[in-house]
């Protein structure tokens, strides 16, 4: 993780951190909170923790987003106060609807030059975002708005496996991450386990992201914590109540900051932190699927 952070995201580099409730990568996030960028564009669905802590230690200058907040708890205090007080530093907000966001990484994944969608037809966004737009139907005599592209210069998303080449498999709760990886400039896949190909080859249909569009693989088992990966570990709910608590206060958010991030030298050292104890309270049980037969032609 640390040569992919350094290798891909320059200072004031686009870059999105994917992954719908699930599958969020706050290794890549620490990451690039330790080696200190600078003067980054944030993008992504749903800010969730992850952006919050990114914010709250000086890393972004902008963020593309839609819905904010801490699922199921409430604000997002760190981004609060960097849009209201400018602490630690200025920040400037780009929202849309979160289908405004599907619609820009599927027009950019598609190299499109915009996406069409109705749900902004008497709604105050268009007043906040003046990158929203309308134009005449050129089928109809009515208008419709227009949101641009999105092609961000760095994806990090996490999944459950891939091979060697960067053919990535996901299964669960899934959100963008397919149309991300063809939008983005670079994308680095991370995963619990990398695995042999002919475990790729066994299961076709579960490969989300094809290793072509991918530029770097990082193993990274327990990256995506405290969010969770279907079958391999549950949502740490305890850690977002505590951010709630904790994240209020500047002055103790950078001193978890120094403690979870800054003063560890990897995700290894945070899973050893959190400790056995912590980790087996997330232990998804198992609920296997059936076995497929895909057929195999014999001569």
């Amino acid at each position: 993780m640390k040569e992919a952070v350094s290798r891909y995201v320059a200072d004031g580099s686009m870059v999105a951190i994917e992954g719908f409730t699930a599958f969020i990568c706050f290794a890549a996030a620490h990451e690039i909170i330790r080696q200190r960028k600078q003067g980054l564009m944030l993008v992504r669905m749903t800010p969730d923790l992850v952006y919050d802590q990114m914010v709250a230690a000086g890393v972004a200058a902008k963020m593309v987003f839609s819905y904010l907040g801490n699922p199921g708890v409430g604000n997002l205090h760190g981004i609060r106060r960097a849009v209201e007080k400018g602490v630690p530093r200025p920040l400037v907000v780009e929202e849309y609807s979160h289908f405004g966001m599907v619609g820009r990484y599927i027009a950019g994944a598609s190299k499109l030059p915009f996406f069409p969608l109705r749900s902004y037809t008497a709604t105050d966004l268009p007043q906040a975002n003046p990158d929203i737009k309308f134009m005449v139907n050129p089928y109809g005599d009515d208008e419709i708005a227009v949101v641009p592209p999105i092609n961000p210069d760095v994806a990090f998303l996490h999944a459950q496996r891939a091979d060697a080449q960067g053919n990535t498999q996901l299964w669960g709760l899934l959100g963008m991450q397919k149309e991300v990886a063809f939008a983005a400039k670079k994308v680095v896949v991370v995963v619990e386990e990398v695995v042999d190909e002919v475990v790729i080859r066994r299961d076709p249909n579960r490969t989300l992201i094809p290793g072509l569009v991918v530029d770097a693989v990082v193993a990274e088992p327990y990256g995506a914590h405290p969010s969770y990966v279907q079958g391999y570990y549950d949502r740490d709910n305890t850690a977002y109540l505590e951010w709630d608590k904790m994240s209020r206060d500047q002055a103790s958010t950078e001193a978890w900051l120094q403690e979870w991030v800054y003063g560890l030298p990897d995700r290894a050292a945070y899973v050893q932190k959190l400790g056995p104890a912590r980790l087996a309270l997330l232990d998804p049980g198992e609920l296997w699927a059936e076995p497929v037969n895909y057929g195999r032609y014999a001569a």
